[in-house]
């Protein structure tokens, strides 16, 4: 009996629950500017200076962020957690998947392949020029980070072959993956906020495709040229590893390689395509807003396989069935080449999502709220306003989809008002998709990801990416600037 009753003194106390509390942030934009600002630069201190691991110091820094932005205690965990899961789920997938693929390429001998038909139809000199228009064409449909992973084993074999820098090749790649995120349907940012803004999709797509053609050539192309003869980063162990003689003595067709690397763009074009259409009222839909789906069984169907984790499982699948036999016959040695693949690619996940953890503090603490609606009162030209604001609310929290929308839903009432022309609308969802790109840095999952893919550290990373954000962010305002006279 006595036992009995000591029973549950000696088991541990289970954990008391800390259900998140409902609150409303009390502190102006000033104090929420100057805890982020001091965030930010004690990443950059730690990281660069004293050598710190960004994984650790990320999370360290958004625990004392939340702590000082006045997130309730109950909500700083929570919070935490759903900004590091969230970029996780997409970027474990995407990473992981388009790494696999990647390496299925280069196993094969499909990058040299590729990589020896280009120099030799380009020429050595025109080669970053090349890498960039491929990525344009590719980067119309697909998601910026799905193309350039899937992408990174050609570039990094062309590097290779010509001993050059990396980041010669990879800047006007990526650049030109990001421009047409950015600026051009059927992207979900310029698709959204043209919606929000009322705008003619069909004409945001062609004065977008306009701006984002120079916007590639200065920001990304001109930009690596000058850049790449001032940094020096070392070939990353991602790809690229292997030699001549470890390739396989039979290599798969150019016109194989391709379609390996055109088919997740292809199938990622059902999703991006369709969704347009469907917000267009082009498809008919069942429901409204968010909750709206597509009445067609079919195009649900279509949707899930253009969906980006989705279509890189398909192509990796395919790849193993069409390349892996170039590799070997043994299904346990194509499973290792396979597996080979996840393990550089750990610490590009877990660094990328604790860059999405810091971002999301930021947006949590309610410092875009604050900052944008402080910028919507500074009576600046409609343009101009909607430029800026998207930049503020990119530099504030580091989602430059968040910056986007949420630019688009603050002017609107204003836009709205002014009776604007098609083009002048179009301008408008463009100018915000201009700032909302500005100055990646340490709050962007993005900035972690490209810089970890490329094999840059922090300090390069600034210094190569953020600044080609910047000067691509500046260009397209520019252009979008020039076109708006005529509307």
């Amino acid at each position: 009996m006595l036992n009995s009753q000591l029973t549950p003194l000696l088991l541990p106390a289970a954990p008391l629950p800390m259900a998140p509390q409902e609150w409303q942030q009390t502190m102006s934009a000033g104090p929420l500017l100057g805890i982020a600002a001091a965030a930010i630069a004690v990443i950059l201190v730690a990281v660069i200076v004293f050598r710190t691991h960004a994984f650790i110091t990320l999370i360290v820094v958004s625990l004392l962020t939340a702590f000082a932005t006045g997130i309730p205690v109950s909500n700083i965990l929570p919070t935490m957690m759903s900004g590091f899961s969230g970029t996780l789920g997409s970027v474990a997938l995407l990473v992981g998947l388009g790494a696999m693929l990647g390496k299925l390429v280069e196993a094969s001998g499909g990058a040299k392949v590729l990589a020896d038909a280009m120099i030799s139809a380009f020429g050595e000199k025109r080669a970053p020029l090349a890498l960039g228009v491929a990525s344009l064409l590719m980067g119309f449909p697909i998601f910026f980070d799905a193309g350039l992973i899937v992408m990174l084993p050609v570039i990094f074999a062309v590097a290779h072959r010509l001993r050059g820098s990396i980041v010669l090749y990879s800047i006007p790649a990526a650049a030109a993956f990001s421009v047409m995120h950015v600026l051009t349907p059927p992207h979900p940012g310029p698709v959204g906020a043209g919606v929000l803004l009322g705008a003619n999709i069909g004409t945001v797509m062609i004065v977008g495709l306009l701006i984002a053609i120079p916007t590639f050539y200065v920001s990304g192309y001109l930009w690596g040229k000058f850049i790449s003869q001032r940094v020096n980063v070392q070939m990353p162990k991602l790809f690229g590893s292997l030699s001549d003689s470890e390739l396989p003595s039979k290599l798969p067709s150019v016109g194989l390689v391709i379609a390996m690397l055109v088919l997740p763009a292809l199938l990622v074009f059902f999703n991006t395509g369709l969704s347009t259409l469907m917000k267009t009222g082009h498809i008919a839909t069942v429901g409204e807003g968010k909750d709206a789906v597509a009445a067609s069984e079919l195009v649900q169907v279509l949707l899930l396989i253009g969906q980006t984790p989705v279509a890189l499982l398909i192509s990796t699948i395919v790849a193993m069935l069409l390349l892996g036999r170039y590799i070997t016959r043994d299904k346990t040695a194509l499973e290792a080449t396979i597996n080979s693949s996840l393990g550089p690619v750990c610490a590009v996940i877990l660094i990328t999502g604790a860059g999405g953890m810091f971002g999301g503090v930021l947006r949590t603490s309610g410092i875009g709220d604050a900052l944008s609606s402080t910028m919507a009162d500074m009576g600046i030209p409609l343009l101009l306003a909607t430029y800026l604001i998207a930049v503020a609310l990119r530099l504030a929290q580091g989602s430059a989809t968040v910056a986007l929308l949420t630019t688009a839903a603050l002017v609107a009432p204003a836009v709205e008002a002014a009776g604007m022309s098609s083009l002048g609308l179009a301008c408008i969802v463009l100018a915000a998709s201009a700032g909302s790109v500005f100055a990646s840095h340490v709050n962007d999952s993005g900035f972690w990801l490209v810089g970890r893919l490329m094999g840059m550290d922090v300090k390069t990373t600034l210094q190569v990416w953020t600044a080609q954000q910047t000067i691509e962010s500046v260009t397209a305002f520019a252009l979008v600037s020039l076109v708006y006279l005529f509307a």
